[in-house]
């Protein structure tokens, strides 16, 4: 097939792969605009448009896809099938209506719970056992297209990072099974009940509240495990919790309950096992504590303002 693939984060990377690997045509692949990054602020290309050179595959990176032009040039390139994967744009109805066969998005969840841009770490913090892929027809609604695929997968004690990268392999996979023949079934039309939306995170939603149960907390840290990054402050400085495992305990929310890290929450507790200060590589507790001081009894200040 002649497929324009659409994606930006290592998320929609595999799926690329994947298709070039089946022997599609891609004609030509897009990706946002690079972006200042690093300590210099230079220019960096998306991992999918890194990636796409790389394969030696045409990249192009419109700002908008609003523009005449801009859709235009999209239509010329007289695709089969667009194939999308967190691309991160709008795409218009006349970029919908372009390809011979429309735009097939690769979605991290199962659809129609989690619609909308965050969908990995909103079921870790809602707590839900499953997870997955979905693979849909685009339309104009935010992922409300009716559906020709779902992988399942449970969510346990992953992180967030690690449910991205099973979940892009397994959307990649689903993708290429798909597109063997699109006609084998019609897409199913999403049900009206059990709709919810994952909104973009927050940096602020990083900062932990320790009046919360130590079971939201510890979903906290996956959840934002690599980034943003669960975080306390404690005597004016940051650290980030990377893991952490639940235990008995009580006390004021915020009081350290040991000289091992061990915080009191609005129920139960919880220990830091990965940590990180401001400006330093992650490491054990016991790696920190042998060389920075909290004390039983002090506080940690990580209550929401």
């Amino acid at each position: 097939m002649r497929i324009i693939y659409m994606g930006t984060p290592d998320f929609a990377v595999p799926t690329l792969e994947k298709l070039v690997e089946a022997g599609h045509d891609v004609v030509a692949v897009y990706s946002q605009p690079p972006r200042p990054a690093g300590r210099g602020k230079a220019l960096r290309p998306t991992p999918v448009h890194e990636r796409a050179e790389a394969m030696g595959l045409e990249v192009r990176t419109p700002l908008s896809l609003k523009e005449a032009q801009v859709q235009a040039d999209f239509a010329a390139l007289n695709a089969d099938v667009a194939v999308v994967a967190a691309y991160g744009l709008i795409l218009p109805k006349a970029v919908l209506a372009a390809p011979k066969r429309g735009c097939l998005n690769v979605h991290a969840s199962l659809l129609p719970r989690w619609r909308g841009a965050a969908p990995i770490q909103r079921a870790i913090l809602a707590g839900d056992n499953v997870t997955g892929v979905t693979i849909m027809d685009m339309e104009a609604g935010l992922d409300t297209g009716p559906m020709r695929a779902k992988h399942v997968t449970p969510i346990e004690d992953k992180t967030a990072g690690e449910l991205t990268t099973e979940l892009a392999h397994a959307g990649a996979e689903l993708m290429i099974e798909v597109l063997e023949d699109l006609d084998a079934q019609p897409p199913v039309p999403q049900p009206e009940e059990g709709v919810t939306y994952a909104a973009k995170i927050d940096k602020s939603e990083a900062r932990i509240d320790f009046t919360r149960d130590a079971h939201s907390i510890e979903r906290q840290i996956r959840g934002f495990n690599p980034a943003p990054g669960a975080f306390f402050e404690y005597h004016g400085e940051r650290f980030r919790i990377h893991a952490a495992h639940i235990e008995h305990g009580s006390g004021l929310p915020g009081t350290l309950l040991d000289d091992s890290l061990l915080i009191a929450c609005g129920k139960d507790a919880i220990r830091p096992t990965l940590i990180q200060r401001a400006g330093k590589a992650a490491m054990s507790v016991g790696e920190l504590l042998r060389g920075y001081e909290m004390a039983e009894g002090t506080m940690v200040e990580g209550m929401t303002e």
